[in-house]
C-alpha cells in the first residue's frame, strides 16, 4: 500500500441529499415529506401529541402549589460559616454580610439576600448582617458573644415595581 493509494472505504462518505430541488433528483416537489398533513408541513409541532386523545401530561394530576411570592433566600448553617473560619476563608473581623458569604463559597444564589439557620455550632464572636435568621441561629450567634442585624433586601425586580408605581403617581399629581 501507497500513501497515495489510500482511499476511505466505499459508502463511508456520502454526499448530503439536496431535497426539493427538481424532479430529476428523484426528491423534488414533495421532497419526500409524502402529501398533505402536519407532517408535510414546515414547523411541525407534534411532539406528545397523541392522535386527538388527552395527552399523558394533561391526564396526570396536579399537584402542589407555587408560591410567586416566595422569598429566595440563600440559606446558610452556622456550622458551615465555622468551618469557612478555621480554614480560613472567611475574615470573621468586620461585619458579615451577603457578599462576604458569597466570596467564601457559602452562599449561593439567594437574590432576596442570606438567612442564618441554626444548625451546627458557632464558637467564634461574629456581627452578621443578613436578610433573616431563625430564632435557633440568633439565639446561638449571641451566646457566642456575637449580633445579628436583620435588613431588608430590596430585589431589581422590587426596584423597578416601585420605581414604575412612583412614576405613575407623579403623572397622576
Amino acid at each position: 500500500m501507497k500513501l497515495n493509494e489510500i482511499r476511505d472505504n466505499q459508502g463511508a462518505r456520502q454526499s448530503r441529499v439536496r431535497v426539493g430541488r427538481g424532479i430529476g433528483s428523484g426528491l423534488g416537489k414533495t421532497a419526500g415529506r409524502g402529501q398533505k398533513g402536519a407532517k408535510s408541513r414546515s414547523g411541525v409541532s407534534i411532539a406528545g401529541f397523541e392522535g386527538g386523545q388527552m395527552p399523558l401530561h394533561m391526564r396526570l394530576p396536579k399537584r402542589g402549589f407555587n408560591n410567586i411570592f416566595a422569598k429566595d433566600y440563600a440559606e446558610v448553617n452556622l456550622g458551615a460559616i465555622q468551618k469557612a473560619l478555621d480554614s480560613g476563608k472567611l475574615d470573621g473581623k468586620g461585619t458579615i454580610d451577603h457578599a462576604a458569604l458569597k466570596a467564601a463559597g457559602l452562599a449561593r444564589g439567594g437574590k432576596d439576600g442570606v438567612r442564618l439557620l441554626g444548625k451546627g455550632s458557632l464558637s467564634a464572636k461574629l456581627a452578621f448582617r443578613v436578610a433573616g435568621a431563625s430564632a435557633g441561629a440568633r439565639q446561638a450567634v449571641e451566646a457566642a458573644g456575637g449580633s445579628v442585624e436583620v435588613i431588608e433586601v430590596v430585589s431589581a425586580a422590587d426596584k423597578a415595581a416601585a420605581k414604575k408605581n412612583s412614576v405613575k403617581k407623579r403623572a397622576k399629581a
